[in-house]
């Protein structure tokens, strides 16, 4: 297998978009009562983020029916380099106090669609 930087480098070649981006898959460490009790703070760091432009995409995950909550979620970062990401997720009050842990991974966007229709008399925003 290539270096990260080799292949990026390889898909920019071919046409590829290369974007990188960094996902923290996130677990639950503790009980649900006291990860609800991290909730606000989480919720309000995300919010944080995302207004600072370094938060991509979060949310949770279901299970393999995709029927049940497993509690899994996934946070996609904007960052410079890896170990930026890490600080952020780090810094992440549920990671930071315990309530869940996480692994991070580079994520190299090449290909894909997203839909954005914004209606300006609406003040509405739909994304597919």
């Amino acid at each position: 297998m290539p270096k990260w930087s080799e292949y990026k480098r390889e898909s920019r070649e071919r046409g590829s978009l290369a974007f990188e981006l960094y996902v923290a898959v996130s677990h639950p460490a503790k009980p649900p009562e006291e990860m609800k009790a991290l909730l606000p703070d989480h919720l309000a760091y995300q919010a944080k983020l995302e207004a600072e432009g370094k938060l991509f995409l979060a949310g949770p995950m279901s299970d393999e029916t995709g029927e049940e909550m497993v509690g899994i979620g996934h946070i996609v970062y904007r960052a410079d380099s890896l170990d930026e990401a890490r600080k952020l997720a780090e810094a992440d009050p549920m990671h930071a106090n315990g309530g869940r842990t996480f692994t991070l991974r580079r994520w190299l966007v090449n290909e894909g669609c997203l839909n954005l229709h914004v209606g300006l008399s609406t003040k509405s925003v739909h994304i597919s």
